[in-house]
């Protein structure tokens, strides 16, 4: 009897043995431990960026993003930083509400649609393939090669013409804002809160036909810029998930271009999803301008060494295409020469927003709205970026400090891409019933 217990107990102690250690979690892990899991993280999800403006001049023969440009994204900074798909951005900025102004904004997102499919058709179509659904997205990153995919900042360029949205989206784009900074045809910006003046009160009566146009096509409405009451409307009209592609919550940072808490419980309900963005003054305005004040003093000392003259950006938005990427890449070079002095004189004394701060935000809107909600996005070259994830070669940052918060790998992969692709395919299939209804 006593050998058949002695034998038992060594089976137990062996198959004890035989387990699998108890995994650690991120409180018992070292640094260097947490940072290889993090990394694991990482190349294992699919990390997406909703928002990456671009400047044709950056899409020729000579000039592209093969190259490692001056530019937050490009390929090999992607490369560098693994982030999986990045929207390119057919932007347009605000002009005149006449048939010379649309013909304009028509030419320049035309260009900008153009330029995408340049590149990945003709510049790097080993590197980049464009992306039109969730399944294009993931079987594009199993191979291997960067995701593009294409949102359209302001409607404004499709005029009048309301068949520009099959248009827009036969060519591409699957997400599509109504106003930038300045009230459109279609409906209010948020800036009108500058002076309380509003051209439609919301949505304009042609504003309204393209949301169900969108609908119609399956490109997602993005929220990010229209006013609150045209946001508000957008939801309430639209029959699919919205989104706001660059959004931060307005609660811990109350700019206007942030969405406050009624939006987002709307958005909630809507089923749609607010991609935080990582834009400092969106999300912390305060900080940044403690920051920025001190920060341009070193730059406008260096500027000043050098015989630059810096500009107001309005001033630099008024310049020809040549002139404005010339007086850009000579700013950028400035900065870049500033940084090592600015970490040195600035940071101590007034620290830059960074992705500690930008996580705050995701943790928000997690807690307010549920995590099935949010995602991530930089507005990439357009002004976005925070220390620690100034450009795509840093993205791995982000999924460093979600991991250090508690994020788990599942958690993490839908904020950065799990919940966005969710709607994608949420906005096709509903586009798909709406057409099959005649």
């Amino acid at each position: 009897m006593n050998r058949v217990v002695s034998l038992f107990a060594v089976i137990m102690l062996y198959l004890v043995g035989c387990q699998a250690p108890k995994e650690k979690t991120v409180e018992e892990m070292s640094e260097e431990e947490l940072v290889a899991y993090a990394k694991g993280v990482h190349e294992r999800i699919i990390t997406l960026d909703t928002h990456d403006d671009i400047s044709t001049s950056n899409f020729t023969e000579e000039t592209n993003y093969t190259q490692r440009l001056s530019t937050q994204v490009n390929l090999p900074k992607m490369e560098e930083g693994g982030l999986d798909v990045a929207w390119f951005v057919v932007y347009t900025g605000q002009g005149e509400l006449t048939e010379e102004g649309f013909a304009k904004a028509y030419e320049n997102a035309n260009d900008k649609f153009e330029a995408i499919h340049r590149l990945c058709n003709e510049i790097a179509p080993d590197r980049i393939e464009l992306a039109l659904t969730s399944v294009d997205v993931r079987r594009i990153a199993a191979s291997g090669k960067k995701v593009a995919m294409i949102g359209i900042e302001n409607g404004y360029p499709m005029g009048e013409d309301i068949s520009r949205i099959k248009e827009f989206y036969d060519r591409g784009a699957r997400y599509m804002s109504l106003a930038h900074n300045g009230h459109s045809q279609l409906c209010d910006s948020n800036t009108g809160e500058r002076d309380s003046v509003w051209l439609h009160g919301g949505l304009s009566d042609l504003g309204r036909e393209v949301i169900a146009e969108m609908n119609k096509w399956g490109m997602m409405v993005d929220l990010s810029h229209p006013s609150k009451a045209a946001n508000m409307e957008m939801m309430r009209l639209s029959r699919a998930p919205v989104i706001a592609s660059h959004s931060a919550a307005r609660t811990l940072n109350d700019v206007s271009r942030n969405m406050d808490d009624e939006e987002l419980m709307m958005l909630k309900e809507n089923g749609g999803v607010i991609q935080t963005v990582a834009f400092k003054s969106y999300v912390n305005k305060v900080k940044h301008d403690a920051y920025n004040e001190k920060a341009r003093e070193v730059v406008s000392r260096i500027a000043e060494e050098e015989g630059f003259e810096i500009l107001q950006w309005s001033e630099v938005r008024k310049m020809e295409t040549a002139e404005r990427n010339a007086y850009r890449d000579k700013y950028i070079e400035i900065r870049e020469k500033a940084k090592p002095l600015i970490e040195e004189e600035v940071h101590p004394v007034a620290p830059p927003v960074d992705v500690s701060d930008f996580a705050d935000h995701i943790d928000y809107l997690v807690g307010k709205i549920g995590l099935k909600h949010v995602g991530i996005s930089s507005d990439f070259d357009g002004g976005g970026g925070v220390y620690g994830w100034e450009d795509a070669s840093e993205t791995f940052n982000v999924t460093l400090e979600l991991v250090r918060r508690g994020y788990s790998e599942e958690q993490i992969g839908m904020l950065w891409s799990g919940n966005l692709l969710r709607v994608l395919d949420e906005v096709q299939e509903i586009a798909r019933q709406i057409q099959a209804e005649g």
